[in-house]
């Protein structure tokens, strides 16, 4: 087994990167590439997994959560509990006859009473699916919603409580279906409900056991929906042998996982693929404990997740960039906060967009200050159709972008496509398709059985395939300026982030068949705080104000300076003062923007950025101005 190992000596806590060499493959323009460390064995389902932690260490727990009946102490669900209410919830669900035809829909966030539904379901080979809570509570016409009970056609629909979620079952639920309610919640419109506590009461018997026994690395675990960036979001077909395969890939990639009890704090949805698969099944699988974080990085419920890390050390961390951008924020004050979250921390790891170099220097900054060496952060690339993981940083001194080599046992094919390179995967972690949608499977995969990411790569280093790949953006994001010139979106969407932070979430850039491209930038709550304002002033009125449009005109003209050509070149931007809709495919759950929803429903702000005549547009200063389109008064005094 080929390992780089980063000793105790280096600047960085100890330490093992599991996958540090490659074997390429060259067949005319098209290169194949895998990980020379072979895939180990692993186990046909994960209720094995369950089985065998629920007799090695019955009393550990598996996930907790805070109870406010319980004063808001954590309330435990151990591996034996979880295997006794598995075997329950699995014989409740069989006794109603459900199946893949009638599966499972779970609408709620994540709790216990989930984790022992997906648990039970998964235990009787029943299929389930993790909804996304604001299909529920944000939507205001349920067209999602309605889209995934349709595809779906559940057999039972489990919701958290009635209160919040009652309106979405009433308008998409059909009455003959089984509503079962997790809280102590009876006012029901009329309805028939059936108590969470009655599933938990099912006698089980042999039959949910034989039902177990019965499943294989085929059957059918989940469905999870994706984001719907162009069309009606598509089910991916989820089975034992991807996610059992994926947590094998990863143990052998990021080997720290396995070397001490695993302990998790996450908020991340577990309707999304990197909760619902990555951490979620994570702990499962290598006997550790998952405490859910009901917070997130909003301004609404960071304190939460800041209250929860002053508590409960993890030995392995998950966030998306904007949340370790609060965190790191916060550590510079908060000792506790500081001295807790980094005690025993062996990896952190960021996902979902890109890390601010800034943000990067200020974790690496506080872990210095506290033990005298770097926590070291990783990143690497997936998506909901593999299970999610595929590659991984090979180097403790990666940077934003880096991906590093795919896991054991998955196959990269790189594809030329015009000026990019597609990444395409093979292997056991890859979805076999899209429920009930053979014509979208159809069109995912290519001759050679390979599946079609759209993502775009490029080495690190081409004359060292060891370094591995590197983010070139999403193929389908790109266009041409009306000189035909390419844009690469993902790259300028990073440049900008980056130069941006802490003021600058997300970007959409703009520029379709136009003369020269513009940015609407997405901007973090700092932007108030920049503004001067206070709390009352809207987004608009915080765009207006002066130091936020002297910030961005600074911005502007920096990226400007160091732009290659009109191509690279932003020369005008403003702040989104809408808020990204969820209705519209604008904004998923976890707060990550989809550019091609945005640029479609927002035309005529991108028309009225580029001609002028949007509020509050930035010109970039330079002295390339003359060589582009010139533009209108408006723009220059807006």
């Amino acid at each position: 087994m080929s390992r780089a190992t980063v000793t105790p000596r280096a600047t960085f806590r100890p330490f093992d990167f599991g996958v540090t060499r490659a074997l390429r493959r060259d067949a005319g323009a098209v290169t194949y590439l895998q990980a020379e460390q072979p895939l180990q064995p692993y186990p046909e389902r994960m209720t094995d997994r369950l089985l065998h932690w629920a007799r090695l260490k019955p009393d550990q727990p598996l996930y907790s959560r805070r109870d406010p009946a319980l004063g808001g102490d954590w309330r435990y669900l151990t591996f034996a509990q979880a295997l006794e209410s598995a075997r329950a919830i699995g014989q409740a669900l069989l006794d109603r006859g459900l199946n893949a035809e009638r599966p499972l829909a779970i609408l709620s966030e994540n709790s216990l009473e989930h984790a022992m539904l997906a648990l039970g379901a998964m235990y009787a080979g029943v299929p389930f699916c993790a909804v996304s809570p604001p299909y529920s509570l944000v939507s205001k016409d349920f067209d999602k919603l309605r889209h995934v009970m349709d595809t779906l056609t559940p057999g039972l629909v489990f919701a958290a409580d009635w209160q919040r979620y009652g309106r979405a079952i009433e308008a998409v639920v059909p009455r003959d279906v089984e509503v079962v309610i997790g809280a102590d919640d009876t006012e029901a419109a009329g309805r028939d409900i059936t108590p969470f506590a009655d599933l938990l009461k099912t006698q089980a018997t042999a039959q949910v056991d034989a039902a177990m026994a019965a499943t294989g690395p085929d059957t059918l675990v989940k469905f999870l929906f994706t984001s719907g960036s162009t069309k009606l979001p598509k089910a991916v077909i989820n089975t034992q042998r991807m996610i059992c395969a994926n947590q094998q890939q990863m143990a052998q990639s990021m080997p720290v996982i396995t070397e001490s009890p695993l302990v998790l704090m996450d908020w991340m949805p577990w309707n999304h693929t990197a909760g619902g698969n990555h951490n979620f099944f994570m702990v499962l699988y290598h006997g550790g404990t998952l405490y859910i974080d009901d917070g997130k990085p909003t301004p609404a419920l960071l304190g939460e997740t800041l209250r929860n890390l002053r508590e409960i050390a993890p030995t392995w961390y998950f966030n998306v960039p904007v949340g370790f951008e609060a965190i790191a924020s916060a550590m510079q004050t908060d000792d506790v906060l500081r001295r807790n979250f980094l005690s025993r921390v062996r990896q952190l790891f960021y996902a979902g967009a890109s890390l601010s170099q800034p943000v990067w220097d200020s974790l690496y900054a506080s872990s210095e200050r506290e033990y005298g060496e770097r926590v070291v952060m990783t990143a690497g690339l997936g998506m909901t159709e593999s299970s999610p993981f595929g590659l991984f940083v090979t180097t403790p001194h990666s940077k934003a972008g880096d991906l590093g080599l795919p896991g054991p046992g998955l196959e990269l094919k790189l594809v030329p496509m015009g000026d990019k390179t597609e990444i395409r995967y093979r292997g056991p972690n890859i979805t076999p398709g899209y429920w009930r949608n053979p014509q979208a499977t159809q069109e995912s995969f290519d001759e050679e059985g390979f599946f079609c990411t759209g993502d775009a790569v490029q080495w690190i280093d081409p004359d060292d395939i060891h370094q591995g790949l590197r983010f070139d953006g999403r193929i389908a994001e790109d266009f041409k300026l009306a000189t035909g010139t390419f844009v690469s979106v993902g790259p300028m969407r990073a440049r900008i982030i980056s130069a941006g932070a802490p003021y600058v979430q997300d970007a959409v850039i703009t520029g379709l068949d136009l003369h020269e491209v513009g940015a609407m930038l997405v901007a973090t709550p700092a932007l108030r705080t920049l503004s001067g304002l206070g709390a009352g002033a809207s987004i608009s009125e915080v765009a207006a104000s002066a130091p936020v449009k002297r910030w961005l005109q600074n911005l502007l003209n920096s990226l400007t300076a160091s732009a290659t050509g009109s191509s690279t070149r932003i020369a005008r931007a403003l702040i989104l003062t809408e808020p990204a809709s969820i209705d519209k495919g604008e904004v998923t759950d976890k707060g990550s923007i989809n550019q091609r929803a945005v640029l479609k429903h927002r035309a005529a702000l991108v028309q009225a950025l580029h001609d002028g005549s949007a509020a509050h547009v930035v010109v970039a200063d330079t002295p390339t101005r003359a060589s582009m389109t010139p533009a209108s008064p408006a723009a220059r005094t807006a």
